[in-house]
């Protein structure tokens, strides 16, 4: 019987340990989004990431607000999504080739 204990206890404290990741609420500046098309590519770019539960972007304060699991997509893989998409993310620079196929009205200083 103490054996079978010491077998099971194990893998029930591992089983506890590994269903208690909590998911991550994360900020993100995206400075250089200029209109509601922007915000719409950022909020369906991440929605389509592997542990983003949720986002949203506001254009008022241009943040995006992220739901996400830190254990499939941490900080740094969403911030390299976003600049992907064409977008500064906090310090992370928009990709140039993604930044240049963006329409007009969502590159800093274009149509407005």
């Amino acid at each position: 019987m103490k054996r079978i204990i010491s077998i099971i206890t194990p893998i029930f404290i591992t089983t506890l340990i590994g269903c208690g990741s909590a998911d991550a609420k994360t900020e993100i500046s995206v400075s250089t989004i200029q209109c509601g098309m922007c915000q719409k590519t950022i909020e369906k770019g991440l929605s389509s990431v592997k542990g983003v539960k949720s986002v949203h972007v506001s254009l008022e304060d241009k943040v995006a607000h992220v739901v996400h699991d830190p254990n499939v997509a941490d900080l740094a893989f969403i911030e390299s999504t976003i600049s992907k998409l064409g977008y500064q993310a906090n310090e992370v620079l928009a990709d140039p080739v993604a930044y240049e196929a963006l329409p007009g009205c969502c590159k800093v200083g274009g149509g407005h």
